[in-house]
């Protein structure tokens, strides 16, 4: 501190947590910056230093009182002086004794050290980089609040296409799997991603070539490698329409997995609930009858797999049920539409350990609803193939060799996205109320409005509402986005630690889910170019405006080298032919 950049103003009201600035002559203080000053107690017994973010600036013309006389200052007919002050939002008092500053004290721009302790960096034992401040300081984010030591979840919102949403939830992974604040649980964290719009995020793997030197710098500031994810497993549903089961993928051909289930796991596994994702359950009897459904259909499962034991079968994936003429007369459930028949056959049958005894309304209103999820689900629950196969198409989020997994469900219809969202985490959840905390896994889910809306409930809302709020204990992290944050339960949003906030629509900034702005901050949301992100954390009172790096990785085809794209292309060709 060789100079103060300014002194504070003895004609506003100066308080503990906040005051104005007048700014000295040649010195310029802005939006963001970060200032302290020492103030001596009033009874001389010791030093109180002031912390604070500068989150209002304005300048005026002192000894002017009409609005035309700036005309005449402007001509050198009257004179005047230039008035430039700043607001500063306190941040962090040292030692934390609530007493105001004192007029004329001076303020310097906190560097180094000192910014890192106006901004609590320093009591931050494990930090990541969360890109970098308008100073050219980095900023960081207490991994502990995103772990669940102490907090966790982030939440991300923003106007779709501007707001690079997931860009920035793609760097916070980017920084948390090169941080130090992993340790020894460095290899076993993974992530889960859910690919929504078209297919970028199959080139994660691969260097970024469009990446210039100026990012290369700010990777370094960051103290992050400039390199793509590596160990990332790319899976896709296959295609519609043929008995082969073959990656529905345009762009890429290479480490390509496929994900399907076998009709007795579906069963089984009780992800009959999930085909009524969307629907409101809570509004209609029909919740009732999906409950009972999919119990029989457990049960139909289990002694299935009881029966070919005993016999010394192989593992099978379709379903033998009873045929209209009772046990003598067997019949294989292996397609979703067989499994249809066989349910409109028993609920039209008015067999009460399957209709429970509601009126017929709902039961056509539960046909109706499967009929016409029948097209998007086919190709995804098949009970055609040997077990030995399907487990292949097993799609395992904890699998050990891979740390970042890809869920494509771009191609799907939305009913077939849900319930592929909601069976993963389904069987996400329950594995880590198995394994415990360790090791944590982090989803990241983009349109949460669409998956866990404000009104109604869902299967796959109350997953998302068990997560938010049970998740932290199992190590389940959800990195969630979305364009308006209003429009989403508000428990999912509300139990985030760390909020995001790219550009913004002004109807949307004006809700109460964006409190944690400050009034200048949700003015300048609406401003916000791609690649600047307000952050809100616990630790740290005022929003921080910060920008991320270009990123290292591929996030689509044509940032990739040229030779990679052009193999690609062709090895698809062949296989085509």
């Amino acid at each position: 501190m060789i100079e103060p950049i300014g002194y504070i103003l003895g004609t506003k009201d100066a308080t503990p947590l906040e005051f104005w600035v007048a700014v000295s002559d040649g010195k310029v203080l802005r939006l963001d910056d970060v200032v302290q000053v020492k103030t001596d107690r009033p009874d001389k017994k010791g030093i109180v230093n002031f912390y604070g973010v500068v989150d209002h600036v304005r300048t005026i013309h002192e000894g002017t009182q009409f609005d035309t006389d700036t005309f005449l200052v402007n001509t050198g007919s009257m004179p005047v002086n230039v008035s430039y002050a700043a607001h500063i939002q306190v941040t962090r008092i040292e030692p934390e004794e609530y007493l105001p500053p004192q007029p004329s004290d001076a303020v310097y721009l906190a560097e180094d050290e000192n910014l890192r302790f106006a901004l609590n960096f320093d009591g931050m034992k494990q930090r990541i980089s969360a890109g970098i401040m308008r100073n050219g300081s980095p900023a960081y984010l207490n991994y502990e609040f995103i772990d669940g030591t102490k907090g966790a979840h982030v939440n991300i919102s923003g106007i779709s296409g501007v707001a690079t949403k997931t860009s920035f939830a793609l760097f916070i992974l980017h920084s948390i799997f090169n941080s130090t604040a992993l340790g020894s649980k460095r290899a076993n964290t993974k992530a889960l991603i859910f690919n929504v719009k078209g297919e970028d995020l199959f080139f994660l793997d691969k260097a970024n070539k469009e990446l210039k030197e100026e990012a290369r710098s700010t990777y370094q500031a960051l103290d992050l490698p400039v390199e793509p994810f590596r160990d990332v497993r790319f899976c896709v549903a296959p295609k519609k329409n043929t008995q082969e089961i073959e990656p529905h993928l345009e762009q890429r051909s290479e480490n390509i997995s496929v994900y399907a289930w076998g009709m007795r796991e579906f069963c089984r596994d009780r992800l009959f609930r999930f085909l009524f994702a969307g629907d409101d359950l809570e509004r209609s009897n029909i919740g009732f009858l999906v409950n009972i459904l999919e119990d029989r259909l457990a049960k139909l499962a289990q002694e299935n797999d009881k029966r070919d034991q005993k016999m010394g079968f192989m593992p099978r994936t379709h379903l033998d049920v009873d045929g209209p003429f009772g046990e003598d007369e067997k019949y294989k459930v292996e397609t979703f539409r067989d499994l249809i028949d066989f349910l409109e056959s028993k609920l039209e049958g008015d067999d009460k350990k399957w209709t429970g005894r509601n009126q017929s309304g709902t039961i056509e209103a539960v046909i109706r609803r499967l009929w016409g999820v029948a097209n998007e689900m086919s190709h995804l629950i098949r009970g055609d193939l040997p077990a030995e196969e399907m487990q292949k198409y097993k799609l395992d989020p904890l699998a050990a060799e891979y740390q970042l997994t890809i869920a494509d469900i771009n191609k799907l219809g939305n009913k077939a996205q849900k319930f592929v969202v909601g069976v993963l985490l389904q069987k996400l959840f329950m594995e880590k109320e198995k394994r415990g905390q360790y090791p944590v896994v982090f989803i990241v889910l983009d349109e949460l409005n669409k998956y866990a809306p404000k009104e109604g409930r869902s299967p796959i809302k109350d997953l998302l509402v068990e997560i938010a709020e049970r998740g932290r204990s199992l190590g389940i992290i959800l990195i969630g986005a979305q364009q308006t944050a209003s429009e989403v339960e508000r428990r999912v949003v509300g139990q985030a630690a760390v909020r995001v906030v790219g550009r913004l629509d002004s109807a949307e900034v004006e809700r109460p889910e964006y409190n944690f702005l400050t009034g200048a901050c949700r003015k300048r949301s609406l401003l916000l170019k791609s690649g600047s992100m307000f952050i809100h954390q616990p630790e740290v009172p005022s929003p921080l405006l910060v920008g991320f790096p270009f990123p290292a990785y591929a996030t689509r085809s044509s940032e990739v080298q040229t030779n990679e794209v052009e193999e690609k292309v062709l090895k698809s060709k062949v296989k085509r032919l």
